[in-house]
């Protein structure tokens, strides 16, 4: 993917946590008939667009970040904010029917620990520059375990039934990458520890405490364009909007079918065929 088109996606996201955040707050309620439970317009669900569609908006920083080698401390904060993000709108469909929310949850809950991963993979690297090594193990350990769980959650995911097209996460290359990253960078934490610091290694994972200073993403505010001058309330009030719309147009009649009477073939026994 080029630069131009990772800016359009990264635009395309926010623009589209905008709409979906004013179609909830403004138009949605003005509706006659209130939405249904579990579909689109459910507030439950339009919440859950907005939150998913600004941590996939960060997706785009975090590989930009990554590319050009950014402070790992600002990766891992970015992650972790990613990864708070997915968590957030899983908690939004916690109370939704199964049969509508158990596939999305499922993707929702491998995205919150992949980016978990990736938390406290970066911030392992960044203990290991400030020579606290024995933390950095341990946050690095944490981080395999969140990618296990991420690798596990993938399964579950591609097997669970529900609307929509499957994703295949665990077969992309960002997610082959990070399993990488972790075992390499564990691989020379306990290296060091075992030439260099010999710092015990905590019981206890590091708590992340991160805050992204930069790259966060927010919803473009969106408005609908003004009304055009024909949209007057003498035309709306033409309109009724309870009743449904009436097929004037009358059905052309069929034409009858005439049987057709089949001639009567009588077997003959001269028929010119000669068997040799």
């Amino acid at each position: 993917i080029t630069e131009a088109e990772a800016k359009d996606v990264h635009r395309s996201l926010k623009v589209a946590a905008g709409i979906f955040k004013a179609l909830k707050e403004v138009h949605v309620p003005r509706l006659i008939t209130p939405a249904e439970k579990g579909r689109d317009l459910e507030p439950r669900v339009m919440d859950a667009y907005i939150i998913q569609c600004q941590a996939e908006a960060q997706e785009v920083t975090i590989a930009r970040a990554i590319e050009l080698k950014h402070n790992a401390s600002l990766i891992a904060a970015l992650a972790f904010e990613t990864a708070n993000f997915y968590l957030r709108a899983d908690h939004t469909l916690n109370t939704l029917e199964p049969e509508c929310s158990s596939k999305w949850r499922k993707y929702l809950q491998l995205k919150q620990h992949f980016y978990m991963a990736y938390a406290y993979c970066y911030h392992g690297q960044t203990l290991l520059s400030s020579d606290k090594c024995g933390e950095a193990i341990r946050s690095l350990q944490e981080a395999e375990k969140c990618y296990s769980r991420a690798e596990a959650l993938c399964k579950d995911y591609r097997q669970t039934k529900g609307p929509g097209s499957t994703a295949k996460p665990s077969e992309q290359l960002f997610f082959l990458k990070l399993g990488g990253l972790i075992k390499h960078t564990l691989e020379k934490c306990q290296r060091e520890n075992g030439f260099i610091y010999f710092h015990k290694v905590p019981a206890e994972a590091p708590q992340l405490e991160l805050k992204a200073s930069y790259g966060l993403a927010e919803p473009v505010p969106f408005e609908l364009p003004p009304l055009s001058q024909q949209c007057t309330a003498e035309v709306y009030a033409t309109f009724d909007l309870t009743k449904g719309a009436r097929n004037d147009k009358a059905k052309p009649k069929e034409e009858e079918v005439k049987p057709v009477k089949e001639p009567d073939l009588k077997p003959q026994q001269d028929t010119g065929c000669i068997l040799s």
